[in-house]
């Protein structure tokens, strides 16, 4: 809507008031979005003299007060680190873990909007509220990036009888496009999951049996060049199938095609 002949008379009157002749900075003002009512004296970019503005439409409009850029800077959102991921919501269940970041400095006068603050990712806990051990078998194989690791041992209710873990050397035969189509941060680990590739998955304790020295889905039972399924957890769309290659009791994975059984 353009500005209409009303607000420039309000502007004449402004002409006349006493110290409202210095546009921006006299005025005081810096508005949101496209303000009428946001309105000065002094000289526009045009060197035009008379009604100039000083809300975030001026820009585009043109008619901003010479000092606008000045007394109104562009400042953008500005946001903390990504705080550590939670434990899972839930125990005992597929379910998800959160990691929050926090707002250092509102958007002003124009600059970018503030990202996400909260983000969540798939999870499975083995253990009650209480420390007591819910394990779990899972089918198809559930996978998830391998730096998933190193924050679940940190959970884990006791070390004490921890188990020798190992890995599983897979070729992928079959993924599905969910894989490529994960835009938040703590999904782009799926990206490094193609048709053909070897990747290379460990089985660690708590997801390790200790009565089977197993983890769910990890092929140790399968025939020969047996298809199996496995899903990415957190995003219930990337899937597909794989070969198990063979097992491998030191593992030595390369970091980009690593991944973690659940």
């Amino acid at each position: 809507m353009a500005r209409g002949p009303g607000w420039v008379a309000a502007a004449a009157l402004l002409l006349l008031a006493p110290g409202s002749e210095a546009g921006c900075a006299a005025l005081g003002r810096c508005c949101r979005g496209r303000d009428l009512a946001c309105v000065s004296t002094g000289w526009r970019p045009d060197r035009s003299h008379g009604a100039c503005y000083c809300d975030q439409a001026c820009p585009r409009t043109l008619d901003c007060c010479h000092d606008y850029p000045q007394a109104c800077p562009e400042a953008s959102c500005i946001v903390s680190e990504w705080s550590d991921w939670s434990s899972c919501a839930e125990p005992c269940q597929m379910t998800y873990r959160v990691r929050r970041r926090r707002v250092l400095q509102e958007p002003r006068n124009g600059g970018d909007v503030c990202p996400p603050l909260e983000e969540k990712a798939g999870c499975v806990e083995y253990w009650t509220q209480q420390g007591a051990e819910c394990k779990q078998f899972l089918s198809p194989a559930l996978i998830t990036t391998g730096g998933y690791g190193k924050a679940r041992k940190k959970r884990a209710a006791s070390t004490e009888n921890e188990t020798t873990g190992y890995c599983v050397e897979f070729q992928l035969t079959a993924i599905t496009e969910g894989c490529l189509q994960g835009n938040n941060s703590y999904t782009h680990w799926m990206r490094h999951l193609g048709e053909g590739h070897t990747v290379c998955v460990e089985c660690q304790y708590p997801a390790l049996d200790s009565r089977s020295l197993h983890c769910s889905g990890d092929g140790s039972e399968s025939e020969k060049n047996q298809l199996l399924h496995w899903q990415a957890l957190g995003n219930s769309r990337c899937r597909g199938t794989w070969r198990r290659v063979r097992q491998l009791d030191t593992c030595s994975c390369p970091s980009i095609h690593s991944f973690l059984f659940i």
